[in-house]
């Protein structure tokens, strides 16, 4: 496949994803992947709530495959729902839910907002979260408001791979308030430090301990065995 296919598969991936987000609003959504199969294009689709996705006797998910055929030449899309186990862990569906609260009940709120979805990530035992809302809230003149809690990497590879970020955005009378969410979720960081009480350590030398003793016996036996014997 050379290079002008990749960027052009790429750019309707992105494509269609951004129409599955505008498209797909009040279900959860967490994020949405194009797969090529010998049977035709796969759109995988990962949200909270799937029942809300499918419709009434399939008529939301059969109105969504329609579309996807029409607008971008699919030949046989088929739609596949994953749902989210754990919402409150999902960047992507937390940014939704902040967008959709800041549009139902203004920015007058958005402190209230932000606090509950603190609350919620963790009580569903992540590790950290940092929420950033940006634009005109609650003034005239556009600020920058961050609330954080829990502990949360900023580099390094555990920042890269173990944060999850999402950003969505929310129509307000007052202008587009932009929303960055980032969830560490419980985690092994590598950088964790386990204290060991006495007992362990004596357990553990006890162990140790028999374990070589087995070994040397192990080993006296075998050279026994393979010792010539005496006429």
């Amino acid at each position: 496949m050379s290079y002008k296919k990749i960027v052009e598969q790429k750019i309707k991936e992105f494509q269609i994803q951004e129409f599955i987000k505008n498209n797909l609003k009040q279900v959860g959504l967490s994020s949405s992947k194009l797969q090529m199969t010998p049977l035709g294009e796969k759109v995988v689709v990962n949200a909270a709530r799937p029942g809300l996705l499918v419709g009434r006797k399939g008529q939301r998910i059969k109105k969504l495959t329609n579309q996807l055929k029409k607008k971008f030449n699919l030949e046989n899309p088929q739609i596949e729902i994953n749902e989210i186990e754990n919402p409150n862990l999902d960047a992507g569906i937390i940014a939704e839910r902040v967008a959709t609260s800041l549009e139902r009940f203004g920015s007058a709120r958005f402190k209230a907002i932000g606090h509950k979805v603190l609350e919620d990530v963790m009580n569903a035992g992540a590790l950290g979260i940092e929420l950033v809302i940006s634009g005109k809230v609650p003034s005239a003149r556009a600020k920058r408001w961050r609330f954080y809690q829990g502990y949360l990497k900023k580099s390094g590879e555990i920042a890269i791979s173990g944060v999850r970020t999402a950003y969505s955005a929310a129509q307000l009378k007052s202008g587009t308030i932009g929303i960055q969410v980032r969830i560490m979720p419980p985690i092994e960081l590598p950088d964790k430090v386990k204290m060991r009480s006495e007992e362990s350590i004596k357990a553990a030398e006890q162990a140790a301990s028999q374990k070589a003793l087995e070994t040397t016996e192990e080993k006296v036996k075998k050279i026994r065995k393979k010792a010539p014997k005496k006429i």
